[in-house]
């Protein structure tokens, strides 16, 4: 299937409307879970770190689900069963039931997102497969975008009417792109796998746990807009405040306009290779002009500031595109859903320990915690060549691989 195909359209349509409905939630969640629902700040974080624990867990059953059973009929299912648990936030008034719909909704996301990326290994070949990615997370980003900016006027008015509207909006997003899955070709189910051979294989497949672990470093740039830099350039540099949103747009608009070209130049293991270590240099440089940043004129900190973030989102370019490459052709065939689970397991603990982490380091140690980031960068980046070469051996590619069904 090419890019450009009809299958690769519904693909992306299904995932703006998600994303769309996902931005708006996230931008109004806190402030409908703590005036609303009436949760204190603790009791919302707990529920969280609760729920973000079990979506971890549900990452490579479901996934395995979606291989067995077949990836569209998983995706839509758990996609419909999403927009049901987002929904389910309408009647929270409680912590306990905080606490259910959120481990529902993130367990029925992550084993949406496996099944979805199974989906996509099955329709797509070859350099379309990282193709479609790009233009999938393109149109992502600008969904979230489009769904953050329409959130502001549920902000304002702050009601609850508002932020329900907002949360149905979410749970509509959710269904509709069900419904856009399901008119997609059919991916065949994998073959049962033989006597003797582990139903979770990639639980044994050391190569690719150790480069989900690489990855689930390398993932921590992602929280780096979020959450450490508003702090940072508010108590540790003399930049101007508009600097959070200048380099939120950088990093918004940068992804949607090239993320399609970089991932298009990834079409090779080993052109994925040289952008993942590319990709640990330009993080290492990208912190250290952030680090330097403290220092001197409210000009120069902008300056540092706005280069930092052009090298930021670059490397974040870079890695989304050699990822999505490995993480796909290491997967055996019959196998794309519990691997892409597996491989989101890594993320999702990088999301997890990120607020804590990097708050930590970044924010209370100040300049030094830079640089120790960016280390930690360039040395989850180096070794991918050899993490790739051992993964292919053909012992193990020989143990793991099993023919798709016909």
């Amino acid at each position: 299937m090419s890019a450009t195909s009809g299958p690769a359209h519904r693909l992306i349509a299904a995932g703006v409307l998600m994303s769309a409905g996902n931005g708006a939630f996230l931008t109004c969640s806190a402030l409908y879970f703590t005036r609303i629902a009436g949760l204190s700040p603790t009791a919302m974080g707990l529920g969280l770190t609760i729920a973000g624990a079990v979506g971890l867990l549900a990452g490579v059953p479901l996934g395995h689900l979606a291989d067995s059973r077949g990836p569209r009929r998983i995706a839509v299912l758990f996609m419909t069963l999403n927009g049901l648990a987002a929904a389910g936030y309408l009647l929270v008034r409680s912590f306990l039931a905080f606490v259910v719909v959120a481990c529902a909704f993130t367990a029925f996301q992550r084993g949406a997102r496996a099944a979805q990326q199974a989906l996509i290994a099955g329709l797509t070949q070859g350099r379309g497969l990282v193709r479609t990615q790009g233009m999938i997370r393109s149109a992502n980003n600008a969904g979230m975008a489009a769904g953050a900016a329409l959130a502001s006027l549920a902000l304002h008015h702050a009601t609850p009417t508002a932020f329900a509207v907002v949360i149905g909006g979410n749970a509509l997003g959710s269904l509709a792109s069900a419904a856009l899955l399901a008119t997609l070709p059919a991916v065949a189910p994998s073959p049962a796998s033989p006597p003797g051979e582990p139903k979770w294989a990639v639980l044994r497949d050391g190569p690719f746990a150790l480069f989900t672990a690489l990855g689930a470093v390398l993932a921590l740039h992602s929280m780096l807009l979020e959450i450490v830099l508003p702090l940072w350039i508010t108590t540790h540099t003399r930049a101007s405040t508009a600097m959070v949103t200048v380099l939120f747009v950088l990093n918004t608009v940068s992804v949607v306009l090239f993320q399609v070209r970089v991932g298009s130049r990834v079409s090779t293991m080993p052109g994925a290779v040289r952008a993942c270590r590319t990709s640990g240099l330009v993080l290492f440089a990208a912190c250290s002009l952030f680090a330097l940043s403290a220092g001197g004129s409210s000009l120069a900190s902008n300056v540092l500031l706005l280069a930092a973030g052009a090298l930021h989102v670059w490397a974040e370019l870079l890695v989304s595109a050699a990822s999505w490459h490995i993480t796909f052709t290491l997967a055996p065939a019959g196998k794309q859903g519990q691997y892409q689970g597996f491989a989101m397991t890594g993320y999702g603990t990088a999301m997890m320990l990120a607020p804590t982490a990097l708050t930590v380091l970044l924010i209370d140690w100040g300049t030094p915690g830079w640089f120790v980031l960016g280390g930690a960068f360039l040395l989850a980046a180096l070794p991918t060549g050899a993490v790739v070469a051992w993964a292919q051996r053909p012992a193990r590619t020989g143990a793991l691989r099993v023919p798709t069904r016909s």
